[in-house]
């Protein structure tokens, strides 16, 4: 499952330079989550470093975009194919 970020973000850039994905940039007015790229750090990390930044916790998971553990490492490799090889 993809995460997304809530209205309350304050643009703080804390999330952005830690995705490992770059499945974050700036949006319209807040920052959002490319769910295409989002493997909420799964084959880099326990947990994913943009709820580990945030300070005052606006990513949850998106009930929209539910993936496996499984599935979230297939995209990982499938994104991160030609460094695998």
């Amino acid at each position: 499952m993809a995460l997304k970020i809530l209205n309350n973000c304050i643009n703080c850039d804390m999330c952005e330079p830690e995705c490992p994905n770059q499945a974050i940039s700036y949006g319209e007015v807040i920052y959002e989550i490319d769910q295409v790229l989002c493997t909420e750090c799964v084959g880099h990390y326990d947990k994913p470093t943009c709820i580990a930044v945030c300070p005052i916790d606006c990513n949850e998971v998106d009930q929209q975009h539910v993936e496996s553990q499984d599935s979230l490492y297939d995209k990982y490799v499938t994104i991160h194919h030609s460094v695998l090889l």
